[in-house]
């Protein structure tokens, strides 16, 4: 390829008042003292966490675990569109991301291919779905083991390992545990979960017993970590309650949960109990948030820093149950302790700042933060204006979207030249429509292609709309964001616009210059 060719070959354009991107903050290895690490906007909205190349962390009710330097962000993915409670969702199967710093998180992809036969019956809407996955690692045999949550057997639990944190995972022989062991297969024998390993290799599996109206279990696993042993404590709580999470901490054991249990709940409790054995004797609980922090207990990791230990507490943020679960934010923050070892009482910061891990990666403070709203169907439009910041072909838009509702058509993105409020003008430049399977339920970027000349300095804007009768798209979008360009909103089908003052959509141009 000649230099000229090289220079005139696709390149991506981010202009100056888009900081959107910047969700995927840069980072450096400056001599900063410690990240900063978002929860809520000044507001005290929720904020969408982005992975490195734009998309919303699609990574539910799992939990953080650091390895070798290295954050692993596990949870299960709703973007193909599992619903609690819909017998006909599909499964979507378990994701992983790693990150640094705790900000910038870099898909890794899923755990293992869940799209197969046996996995969709397994865990599809039939069920009662699966749920829940912890790797923890086993010095003895170099394997990383992955623990999840089903309900498609007697135990409530499959188990896998692998020689990479990241996977492909391998499924083993189903585990034995001591309780419920004799239960029908395919009900709710156990639930959500915890896996624990001591100082001395040990591992502990932390669950939930159904059987029991919700009482916490602790069961001593094999050396293998494969399997129970039948060393159990039974009834660490009395009831109603679930998601234990259970970490050490000089020389005491605690267990946090949830209190009381309510699932895709945006509140429930948080409480914890210790003890000087794993297996007991337990205290009395304590009451350490009555909401959580707006959602609801997923895990406490121990994180060991050269700085310090750090016991991260994370929480679902699930949008008062809404049924798009893929949207889901999350609540993470270290838990603090007295003087005698008592969890103080949590105080739902906006942030929080942490010391780096071990690969000593700092994150610039972000920007802009985001959110999500879903409103585009029917009579209901919106529009972005931008100004073209040099001449060329304008061959793409990344636009940040999903569906909720289950639309009936398309979305349909055009581009118009804009007036000087950012108002689209005359007949549209370029139309695509997106088809409905093309877009997934959680917030990722979609490509839409215009292919046109665009001079320099002109104003253009691009209009979102959908014939859909029913269920919405979705945007991203920051109040924050500095934005020579206007977003603007229609009610009535595009026939008149208003602007949106210190609102901007998540998009990104792809642009090949001259």
């Amino acid at each position: 390829m000649s230099a000229n060719n090289s220079f005139t070959s696709l390149i991506f354009i981010v202009f100056s008042w888009l900081c959107i991107e910047q969700a995927n903050a840069q980072t450096n290895t400056a001599k900063a003292k410690s990240n900063t690490v978002t929860n809520f906007d000044k507001g005290g909205k929720q904020v969408t966490r982005f992975n490195t190349v734009g998309d919303a962390i699609d990574a539910h009710d799992g939990e953080i675990a650091l390895f070798n330097g290295t954050y692993y962000l596990y949870g299960t993915s709703y973007d193909c569109g599992f619903e609690w409670g819909n017998k006909s969702a599909p499964f979507c199967g378990f994701k992983t991301y790693t990150s640094t710093d705790l900000v910038n998180w870099t898909d890794r992809g899923f755990l293992f291919d869940a799209q197969t036969q046996v996995w969709q019956t397994r865990c599809n809407g039939n069920t009662y779905g699966c749920f829940r996955p912890h790797v923890i690692f086993n010095q003895k045999t170099g394997f990383y083991v992955l623990w999840i949550n089903v309900y498609d057997n007697v135990s409530g639990y499959r188990v896998f390992s692998s020689k990479s944190p990241v996977g492909p995972f391998t499924e083993q022989e189903q585990p034995k545990l001591a309780v419920n062991s004799t239960a029908p297969a395919a009900g709710l024998n156990n639930g959500d979960h915890d896996t624990f390993v001591d100082d001395d290799g040990t591992a502990y599996l932390a669950y939930t017993d159904w059987r029991t109206n919700g009482t916490i279990v602790i069961e001593k696993l094999s050396d293998d970590y494969l399997t129970g042993t039948g060393q159990v404590v039974k009834g660490v709580t009395a009831g109603r309650t679930e998601a234990p999470g259970m970490f050490k901490r000089k020389g005491i054991y605690y267990v946090v949960y949830s209190d009381p249990n309510c699932g895709y709940c945006s509140g429930t409790g948080a409480s914890y109990k210790t003890a000087t054995s794993p297996l007991g004797p337990w205290s009395e609980g304590k009451k350490i948030s009555d909401n959580s922090c707006g959602g609801q207990p997923s895990f406490v990791s121990t994180i060991k820093l050269s700085s310090g230990t750090v016991f991260l507490f994370g929480s679902d943020l699930w949008n008062n149950a809404a049924k798009n679960e893929a949207l889901a934010n999350y609540y993470w923050a270290p838990l603090t302790f007295a003087a005698d070892g008592a969890i103080i009482p949590m105080t739902c910061d906006q942030a929080f700042k942490i010391q780096p891990s071990d690969n000593k990666v700092v994150s610039k403070p972000n920007p802009s933060e985001y959110k999500t709203s879903c409103d585009i169907s029917k009579n209901v439009q919106r529009s972005q204006s931008f100004t073209a910041a040099s001449a060329g072909t304008l061959n793409g838009i990344l636009l940040t979207t999903f569906k909720t509702g289950y639309p009936n058509a398309g979305l349909e993105v055009s581009v118009f030249k804009a007036d000087k409020l950012g108002k689209p003008l005359g007949e549209a430049l370029s139309t695509e429509v997106v088809p409905v399977e093309s877009i997934g339920w959680s917030a990722k970027q979609v490509t839409i292609r215009p292919k046109l000349k665009v001079k320099k300095g002109v104003a253009y804007c691009m209009v979102i709309k959908s014939a859909a009768t029913t269920g919405c798209y979705g945007f991203a979008y920051s109040d924050t964001a500095f934005s020579t360009g206007i977003e603007q909103y229609s009610s009535d089908g595009g026939i008149t616009f208003k602007a949106e003052v210190k609102k901007v959509l998540k998009y990104r141009l792809m642009m090949k210059t001259k």
